[in-house]
């Protein structure tokens, strides 16, 4: 299969997820597929399988300099590789959020910005869920406990 297809399939069919977080926070088919962590697993696969093949394919590359990581993203596979990367990441995050938000008692409409920010910039909506946690939810970020 083309690149740009598994690309297009991962960029796309990752969406219907982040919906159901949005409306469906803790239904059936979101416990299902996303907090049973099925969804993230299935495109961590998809990760994996450009991983391997891409291994070797970017001259240069490497992960520890600005131009090594550049020399990664060259390589068509792995820059399909550092996309489902953050697809997967992001998502298994939104579902956290999630997850959370209920165990600590703050209304989902509150975290649907933050859910919103995770999508389009993954860091950016986790820093905006710590701060919803902190201010509504009574506890520091990743504080544990009975909340």
């Amino acid at each position: 299969m083309a690149i740009e297809r598994v690309f297009d399939l991962c960029t796309w069919g990752i969406l219907p997820f982040w919906v159901l977080l949005a409306v469906s926070p803790h239904g059936l088919w979101t416990r299902r597929l996303l907090h049973s962590g099925l969804a993230p697993a299935a495109f961590a696969t998809v990760y994996t399988g450009a991983l391997a093949l891409g291994l070797g394919t970017a001259e240069g590359g490497s992960f520890f300099s600005l131009n090594g990581v550049m020399a990664l993203f060259q390589a068509p596979l792995l820059a399909l590789t550092g996309w489902v990367h953050y697809l997967v990441f992001d998502l298994f995050i939104g579902a956290w959020e999630v997850r959370e938000a209920r165990r600590c008692g703050i209304r989902h409409a509150f975290a649907l910005p933050c859910l919103f920010l995770t999508l389009m910039a993954g860091p950016l909506g986790l820093l905006a869920f710590f701060a919803l946690r902190l201010g509504v939810g009574g506890g520091t970020p990743l504080e544990e406990g009975s909340a």
